[in-house]
């Protein structure tokens, strides 16, 4: 059984993206990177939005025997390229990676199915998808990397009339600034 996870790295004010789409001020450091992956070496499967999975389809195309990328840069590549992806898109035809499905709408019993039957945990991402996932009660733990960097508006990591009980379970603050914080959703 595997458990449904929305991880998102965001501004201090809760956005993902600036008014423009911007997310630069969101690349991680070498040192936020290592952590993520060890995050994500739990990962099994990705369920994305078409949007996200055009940004990281990217990583179906890094070398992992390129030594002009950084060796963190290299290890998520193996990571995110090993894992299975969903992607939710009523437009895309077919996926540009390999071991990826698409899917024309969100299921959520599907999704519980999913998590039932996993031996990998799933991670959820796109904020319109997530949103979806909350919305049914899906999403276990959600992990959090703030960014010293308040953008004023943009695209939110959590949908409005959102409302969570969480735990805390897990913080940890980097030498640049960001803070992780990781939380299990109180049912």
């Amino acid at each position: 059984m595997g458990i449904l996870i929305c991880t998102g790295i965001t501004s201090l004010d809760g956005y993902i993206a600036d008014e423009n789409g911007n997310f630069d001020w969101s690349a991680p450091s070498d040192e936020v990177h290592t952590f993520i992956n060890d995050l994500e070496r739990a990962v099994g499967t990705y369920l994305y939005g078409r949007r996200l999975y055009e940004v990281m389809v990217a990583w179906e195309t890094m070398h992992l025997d390129d030594d002009n990328q950084p060796a963190v840069m290299r290890d998520y590549t193996a990571l995110w390229q090993a894992a299975d992806k969903i992607v939710y898109s009523s437009t895309l035809t077919e996926p540009s990676s390999r071991r990826t499905r698409i899917e024309r709408s969100f299921d959520p019993e599907a999704v519980r199915e999913l998590k039932r039957t996993a031996s990998g945990n799933l991670s959820i991402g796109g904020p319109h998808l997530a949103a979806q996932a909350f919305a049914a009660g899906l999403v276990d733990e959600v992990q959090l990397f703030v960014s010293p960097v308040v953008v004023g508006g943009g695209t939110k990591f959590l949908p409005d009339n959102l409302a969570l009980s969480l735990e805390l379970k897990d913080e940890y603050a980097f030498r640049n600034g960001v803070v992780y914080l990781g939380y299990t959703v109180k049912r």
